[in-house]
């Protein structure tokens, strides 16, 4: 029998006192007030179980900040694009001005049914990571298949896809449909490649023929990437055979193109058709889709323009000494930098405090750049003799202007 019917019980059919009656049970007099008072209107279901939930919820999330959650889940997810809690909260911050932790996402989108239960994977940390430190430091490569679809909606003939992708950003650079990848057809991509990005300081493929003859026995030397990687100077690097997770960046990027491309509602009958795809997959990548692997979920694009770029060895100018630094501005907008051992602090204006940012340094040369956007956030040239290096413009609020 609960306690809440053996109070009733105690006071309203044996009469006993209330003082008595909280005496015995160590119960507060007001609940038993209440109790009676309860069980006078409902009778038995007095004694049912009530929910401790809050009439209200002060910290919920607002269900229109719900509702905006499910519909760039089910958006993104259509268009055969990434939609993750971590994707999802950068797009929540940067294009809706709402900021939910990852932890929120998930939730939301666990009680909308959402989500699909998966099977254990692999922890991460059991994975040994690597990543250029400059852009055009090491340039990946692979090929992949594409089956094209006929008029009648049947499949058609299977073409390849090339891509050549930046390892320190992921930056699609190059992403080409052709009828077979040839040694003529990486050769030209990537002199194409180099045309408009510039010359990588090394490469790395698989050990596929197109890219290097250096496991054909000898046979017929030396292929037409690796003469022209020779030629400019560029490292040459290939993967171990049978170990394809060492063009992991790649393979993961070719996996998210495919997903994308099978998710159109009009699929390609041509060549042609296949290439303007890839075109505007390319640049939705680059430019607007957050990658989990970048800091702060950064585009490629911002990755790849924030640091200055490798060149061949031959090429590199050892005498300027630069160097990329992370750090957040401070509340009074103000981020520090070491310089020859001495501290100094930039100014860059409170309203970018708690802003996270790279530090490009070129000797005395600074660029402060937002870490996220690749937003220019400040461009100076340090004075070495001064603590502190204003910003420039006069102290205290923006004027209004005068209408």
């Amino acid at each position: 029998m609960s306690k809440a019917r053996l109070v009733i019980t105690a006071v309203v059919v044996e009469k006993r006192p209330v003082a008595e009656v909280v005496a015995q049970y160590g119960v507060a007099r007001s609940w038993v007030y209440e109790l009676l008072a309860r069980w006078r209107l409902e009778g038995e279901a007095a004694f049912e179980p009530r929910s401790r939930r809050p009439k209200t919820s002060p910290q919920a999330t607002p269900a229109a900040a719900v509702e905006v959650v499910l519909e760039l889940r089910k958006r993104l997810t259509e268009q055969g694009l990434d939609a993750g809690a971590d994707t999802l909260g950068w797009h929540l911050q940067h294009h809706h001005g709402i900021r939910l932790s990852r932890a929120t996402i998930h939730r939301i989108l666990t009680r909308a049914g959402a989500v699909t239960p998966e099977p254990g994977k692999r922890p991460r940390a059991s994975y040994l990571r690597f990543a250029a430190e400059q852009p055009n430091e090491c340039w990946q490569s692979d090929f992949t298949h594409y089956r094209l679809t006929r008029l009648d909606g049947s499949p058609g003939r299977d073409v390849e896809v090339i891509t050549w992708l930046d390892d320190h950003s992921r930056y699609a650079l190059s992403v080409t449909a052709h009828p077979r990848i040839t040694g003529p057809i990486v050769t030209t991509t990537f002199r194409e490649t180099v045309a408009e990005h510039g010359i990588p300081a090394s490469t790395l493929t698989d050990n596929g023929m197109v890219y290097t003859t250096r496991l054909s026995g000898g046979k017929g030397g030396r292929n037409g990437l690796e003469t022209e990687l020779r030629r400019l100077n560029i490292t040459q690097k290939n993967s171990r055979p049978n170990h394809p997770t060492t063009c992991g960046k790649v393979e993961r990027f070719q996996q998210t193109l495919k997903k994308w491309l099978r998710a159109q509602p009009v699929q390609p009958v041509t060549i042609a058709e296949l290439q303007v795809l890839l075109d505007v997959f390319a640049d939705e990548y680059n430019h607007r889709r957050p990658h989990r692997s970048l800091p702060h979920r950064a585009t490629p694009a911002t990755v790849y323009t924030a640091r200055p770029k490798a060149t061949p060895s031959h090429d590199r100018a050892g005498e300027v000494h630069h160097r990329v630094r992370t750090d957040r501005i401070d509340d009074t907008g103000v981020v520090t930098l070491r310089v020859n051992g001495r501290l100094h602090h930039i100014g860059i204006g409170r309203t970018h405090a708690r802003t996270h940012v790279l530090l490009l340094v070129h000797d005395l040369h600074i660029r402060v750049v937002d870490a996220a956007t690749g937003e220019l956030l400040r461009e100076l040239v340090l004075d070495p003799t001064k603590d502190y290096q204003p910003t420039g413009r006069p102290p205290g609020p923006t004027p209004k202007q005068n209408r």
